[in-house]
């Protein structure tokens, strides 16, 4: 069991995700939030799993959560902490509660329950069980432990973003927490968890807004600190409906597999429901240095499809290329197509050339599938169209002027290709689509000069001759 951390330590976020599925992109805002607000104010941002829920918490689902952190960049400043694993220590401040009087033992059925909900809720308060002040209870037969809450009163909650939030205490019932099966409850652990953990910030959904009153009584009554609370709004679809299934891709995994860059990610998920001011494109140092929890906005923020793809298309342009490479290649693997290490190479010293094409790294692989046409590339039966006797030998001349040219840059090709035009008498309209056609046969490629540049002088000559050689 770790000690509380020192006071003196300052600011402690954390992040507690529920191994029971995916890491949902609201939670890796959530996340993103903790560790701006941590490293803004020089603090710690700590990981912590918890996996109480036995059945549907695996090792699977704590990888996923763990690799989509990894892939965000979102590095816990220590090892995670797993709260199944601390049970004995969740006991341990249950057993002071009922020394104090801040808990008590309940043997009441589950028909009993219901009852006394019904009872209490006619009366106009929230669940008190008969057991609160009744004593003599078989500590040996099976039974729950509930927090003796107050009757009365209110408890306020300062909330960072919603503001000052009051609860009526006759409105907060007297929680379970341990449960008849000896298994401390949500409440209690994240209590306990925090506590040790010494957290002093909790930033996490609004839909925990009213934990925050149970679990303020729950710290008062253990002599803990209270930490400062934070409850962010959710993220909604588009149509400002909950985001669900229907509005497309809800997993960070989702994300990075439709080729969405995490520096993007990490921009787009910090300008969803916070604003410095008018910018939409900073860095993570400019993030660390504007963020504060003062500015985030009260309400639901929206799923953007555009302005997330505008800013992946920003980093995809400001990556690094030999990383682009990579990543393009992978995608190439993943359709089933791998690159060979000498196409890898090529794809390498091109995709600066291609870059500024793809809003996605798929978008980005579509661009770059011309390079790895094998010769003669098939052609499309629009390219075919195009290869009329008189554009076959525009095409010849073209090629002779290709074949004798010194500068292979896209910016020596694209002058030569418009003084080409001007020999010819004709718009570049009549050379670049029959062109295109015969080096891509109708795959996506960017500009002519740099889809030439790309494939370089002896590819561009050899699928210049096959097309040639067509009959007509």
């Amino acid at each position: 069991m770790s000690e509380p951390a020192s006071k003196s330590s300052g600011v402690v976020t954390r992040f507690a995700p529920s191994p029971t599925g995916y890491l949902h992109i609201g939670g890796a805002r959530t996340a993103l939030f903790n560790w701006l607000y941590a490293r803004h104010c020089g603090g710690r941002f700590l990981l912590r799993v918890e996996d109480t829920d036995r059945e549907r918490s695996t090792e699977a689902a704590v990888q996923v959560i763990l690799d989509g952190l990894k892939w965000l960049g979102l590095d816990s400043d220590d090892p995670p902490v797993f709260q199944f694993s601390r049970a004995e220590r969740h006991r341990m401040v249950l057993d002071q509660l009922l020394e104090s009087g801040g808990a008590y033992r309940c043997w009441m059925t589950p028909e009993e329950t219901t009852a006394a909900r019904e009872k209490a809720y006619a009366a106009g308060h929230a669940l008190r069980s008969p057991w609160r002040d009744r004593t003599g209870g078989d500590v040996t037969q099976p039974h729950a432990i509930r927090f003796r809450g107050p009757k009365d009163g209110e408890t306020v909650i300062e909330d960072l973003v919603q503001g000052r939030v009051s609860f009526k205490n006759r409105d907060l019932d007297d929680l379970i927490l341990l449960r008849s099966d000896g298994a401390p409850t949500y409440n209690l652990a994240v209590v306990v968890d925090d506590h040790d953990m010494g957290v002093t910030h909790v930033i996490r959904g609004d839909d925990h807004l009213n934990n925050a009153a149970r679990q303020t009584l729950i710290y008062q009554a253990a002599g803990f600190d209270v930490p400062r609370f934070a409850h962010i709004p959710l993220i909604h679809g588009p149509d400002g409906a909950k985001l669900s299934k229907r509005h497309g891709a809800q997993a960070v995994g989702d994300f990075r597999d439709m080729g969405y860059l995490p520096e993007a990610l990490r921009n787009y998920l910090a300008r969803l429901g916070w604003s410095h001011g008018d910018d939409e494109i900073f860095s993570d140092e400019q993030a660390i240095a504007w963020f504060d929890i003062e500015g985030v906005n009260k309400g639901a923020a929206r799923l953007d499809w555009d302005k997330l793809n505008h800013l992946n298309a920003h980093y995809i342009r400001q990556a690094d290329d030999a990383r682009l490479a990579g990543l393009v290649a992978e995608v190439f693997v993943s359709r089933g197509a791998p690159l060979t290490p000498e196409q890898t190479q090529q794809l390498a010293r091109v995709i600066g050339l291609l870059k500024d094409r793809g809003k996605t790294i798929l978008e980005l692989a579509d661009q770059a599938a011309f390079l790895f046409r094998q010769r003669p590339v098939p052609l499309e039966d629009k390219a075919r169209a195009l290869l009329t006797p008189e554009t076959t030998e525009r095409l010849t001349r073209l090629h002779a002027q290709l074949s004798a040219a010194n500068d292979w840059s896209a910016e020596g090709l694209e002058t030569l290709l418009k003084g080409f035009a001007e020999a010819e008498g004709v718009g570049f309209g009549k050379i670049g689509p029959p062109v295109r056609g015969v080096l891509t046969g109708g795959s996506p490629s960017p500009d002519l000069s740099k889809t030439m540049a790309a494939l370089g002088r002896d590819e561009t000559l050899g699928r210049l001759s096959d097309a040639l050689s067509l009959p007509n």
